[in-house]
């Protein structure tokens, strides 16, 4: 069943990662090996976890790339989730042989 209203993953990275080991943004992001820049985007909502970051929290903090992913797309399609009716698509199916 989907999250009505996910927490951005950045703020479960803060939360549950960072701040229990007392890390600063700094460590974190040289532990991680990317930029301070890079995570505190993440850390402040404005990016994503992209599959090469999943790789990375899995190896620092625990838990597999995969699940870091779908914490991610939850997210996303909660974001969407008002805007499913305005997505106009035309259905397609196979033609009988």
């Amino acid at each position: 069943m989907a999250m009505k209203n996910p927490a951005h993953p950045g703020e479960v990275i803060r939360a549950l990662c960072i701040e229990p080991l007392n890390l600063t943004v700094t460590d974190a992001a040289r532990a991680l090996g990317v930029s301070r820049k890079t995570l505190s985007t993440l850390l402040n909502g404005r990016c994503g976890i992209s599959p090469e970051m999943a790789i990375r929290l899995s190896k620092a903090f625990g838990g597999s790339a995969e699940s870091w992913l779908v914490q991610q797309a939850q997210y996303d399609l909660a974001r969407l989730a008002d805007k499913t009716a305005s997505i106009k698509v035309r259905r397609l199916s196979r033609a009988a042989p």
